[in-house]
């Protein structure tokens, strides 16, 4: 067989690693991928240190790693580990598919003697994997991923599910950004439903200080306000926002984030401002995700198969609605 005919032979299916956590986002891809779910166990001993097993061959296989990563700093070992013991086992490629990626946002040195985190996590993941795909990662003074990952990255762009769902779901939509880092997501997605936008202007005062500008709404009383942003972390800008749109005499606010990060009792104190409705997209399980990102997911994850080489065989609709194949039960863990 030539290599030009064994290059385009469909291979094996991909094998799907969950980190804990993420075995509905490992499900979920392995429908649409017509994947294979491996088991995998991660053990916290009493002393605090990581064991792993990977309870599925992956010897030649094409290794997925799924671990969307907010509050990382505890799922950064595992990860490690997880991607090392599948090289160490013979896997092919390992690679890994991280709806959110964290330390995007430290991407200068704001004090001195700051770190760049956003420079010093991608140099750790490129090490560990041969690729990533990840939603809308926070590129403020970043180009692309290439700026600072080291290995081939796909990004999955949520602004047409987002305009598809405000299509949907919200009549005579205003898309409003709360702050120029926004933008890129508004116009997107107004683009995409149809919509008019503004875009506000966000002065910080600190990590939980925030002030808006107060925007001019006299000719859109009749539109419910969608306010769009990437991250929602503390909510503080969205709270604010809100508040305006409120006093000015708006509708309730639609709140629509790309990742559910809210830290502490931003969600609830996002509804107790005013907020008509809270939305985000499945990159971050959370019970106001609304928007489902997985058949996109899917999509990215074929693309950076295939710029490596590996061309998956394609999985009818029918195939996608069954269930996905499992390997055996997990055994317990112990320590030599």
């Amino acid at each position: 067989m030539t290599k030009a005919l064994a290059a385009a032979q469909p291979v094996a299916p991909p094998l799907l690693l969950a980190l804990p956590g993420n075995e509905g986002l490992a499900e979920a891809l392995a429908r649409e991928l017509g994947g294979e779910l491996g088991t995998v166990d991660v053990h916290r001993f009493p002393d605090g240190e990581t064991l792993v097993r990977i309870g599925t061959p992956v010897t030649g296989r094409s290794v997925l790693l799924a671990a969307t990563l907010h509050r990382p700093d505890d799922k950064l070992l595992p990860l490690l580990f997880l991607a090392a013991t599948a090289r160490d086992l013979g896997a092919a490629r390992v690679g890994l598919v991280a709806p959110y990626l964290a330390y995007m946002r430290q991407d200068r040195r704001f004090r001195e003697g700051e770190g760049v985190t956003s420079r010093y996590f991608a140099h750790v993941v490129s090490e560990a994997v041969d690729w990533l795909v990840t939603v809308d990662p926070h590129l403020h003074r970043h180009e692309s991923l290439t700026d600072i990952y080291t290995v081939p990255g796909v990004v999955v762009r949520a602004a047409p599910a987002i305009s598809a769902w405000i299509g949907a779901e919200i009549p005579r939509p205003l898309l409003v950004g709360p702050d120029s880092e926004s933008a890129q997501w508004v116009l997107a997605v107004a683009e995409g439903a149809g919509a008019p936008a503004l875009v506000l202007e966000k002065v910080r005062r600190g990590d939980r200080v925030v002030e808006i500008s107060v925007p001019d709404v006299e000719r859109w009383r009749d539109h419910t306000p969608v306010l769009v942003d990437d991250i929602i972390s503390t909510a503080r800008t969205m709270i604010e926002t809100v508040a305006h749109l409120r006093r000015a005499g708006l509708a309730p606010p639609v709140c629509v984030g790309v990742h559910a990060v809210f830290a502490g009792r931003a969600y609830e104190d996002l509804m107790a401002a005013g907020a008509g409705r809270v939305v985000t997209c499945n990159t971050i399980p959370h019970p106001s995700n609304a928007i489902d990102l997985t058949e996109r997911l899917a999509h990215g994850v074929r693309s950076a198969l295939a710029a490596n080489g590996v061309r998956l065989a394609l999985v009818s609709r029918g195939a996608q609605r069954g269930e996905a194949h499992q390997s055996a039960p997990r055994q317990a863990m112990r320590r030599p």
